[in-house]
């Protein structure tokens, strides 16, 4: 498992659909969910620690857990399959330690309350984890080294690839949307 920071939430300007970016903490490798705007919105609330007149859904999840006695210790992004991101929410219960099935957003919306961290197996790093190289061209990390992506990985990613594309790699703290050059 590799720990990852909310790099930056953008807006895909020719969709409207909005993505998450993950960067590994240890390196130069980004990892773009595509996720609700209800979802965005609550992780981009939170992280710009805007004040909101009443709580939202992320904020009465952690407070049921919080009054059930359990303690968030971590959410992870453990699996990648069909094109769909799948997530755990850890929880300690009195020492006893629970993983709940969760949508990567909602437990993303809810790490960023409850100020924990944020895993990514290594192996849904490797399918969907993406770099640039010196030309702006995307490759696939792979252990030890960088490959290039196939033809058909290509394609299955073509969505990934045009977005991420679009991206200034260098600005992605910046406005949270996305520019086209």
């Amino acid at each position: 498992m590799r720990e990852v920071n909310i790099d930056s939430i953008r807006m895909s300007l020719m969709s409207y659909q909005r993505v998450v970016v993950l960067k590994e903490k240890s390196a130069d490798r980004y990892l773009p969910i595509w996720i609700g705007p209800a979802e965005a919105e609550a992780i981009a609330i939170q992280l710009q620690q805007m004040a909101v007149q009443r709580p939202l859904t992320h904020d009465l999840l952690r407070s049921i857990i919080q009054a059930l006695g359990a303690t968030v210790q971590s959410v992870v992004v453990h699996d990648l399959a069909n094109e769909t991101f799948f997530a755990r929410i850890v929880l300690d219960i009195a020492g006893r330690s629970l993983e709940i099935d969760s949508r990567p957003s909602d437990a993303l919306a809810l790490a960023v309350r409850v100020k924990v961290p944020i895993f990514v197996e290594e192996a849904v790093l490797d399918k969907a984890g993406v770099i640039a190289d010196q030309d702006g061209k995307l490759v696939s990390k792979t252990e030890p080294e960088a490959r290039q992506l196939s033809e058909e990985e290509l394609k299955r990613l073509a969505p990934f690839r045009d977005f991420i594309q679009s991206l200034d790699l260098d600005d992605l703290g910046g406005s949270g949307q996305s520019r086209r050059t």
